[in-house]
């Protein structure tokens, strides 16, 4: 097996897409029993120690799993060094962390969905502004970026 990794999932606020892709990964991790540490943040500061949206938190508990207890956070710079991959969930915050990364960090910075054969350079669609719906699209992508990623950092079987 190989040595513990840690990720981080960023979005805009950190109250939808990246507490839900965290769930996701995390729920994966265990599955396949992958040693992993998990966490999320956003790359803005509006939601900082808030919980998770109501409609995130509906989705992930109609999914098994309980995200009510997650906080928002924003992302620092020490996270380019605590974390050994940093997970954006679009371009444009792809292009932040980018921009926020220190010069001589360790994480690789990867978009979710470039994890995806065939889903390379998607973005996972920010649900916030839409119909509850569109939360069940975003669990199903972020599912689907985590179980792939999951297995990648698993190794070989």
């Amino acid at each position: 097996m190989p040595e513990r990794s840690a990720i981080l999932f960023v979005c805009l606020g950190n109250i939808c897409r990246s507490p839900l892709a965290e769930a996701a990964f995390r729920r994966e991790a265990e599955r396949i029993g992958l040693d992993v540490a998990v966490d999320s943040a956003g790359t803005g500061d509006w939601h900082v120690g808030e919980p998770p949206d109501r409609r995130a938190i509906a989705v992930a508990r109609a999914n098994g799993v309980d995200i009510s207890g997650y906080r928002g956070r924003q992302v620092t710079a020490a996270d380019f060094d605590r974390f050994d991959h940093v997970v954006a969930l679009d371009l444009a915050n792809l292009a932040r962390l980018r921009a926020l990364r220190p010069a001589k960090s360790r994480a690789d910075l990867s978009l979710l969905l470039d994890h995806v054969p065939g889903r390379e350079g998607e973005p996972v669609a920010d649900p916030y502004y839409g119909a509850d719906a569109g939360f069940d699209t975003t669990w199903a992508d972020v599912t689907a970026g985590a179980q792939v990623l999951a297995r990648r950092l698993a190794g070989p079987e």
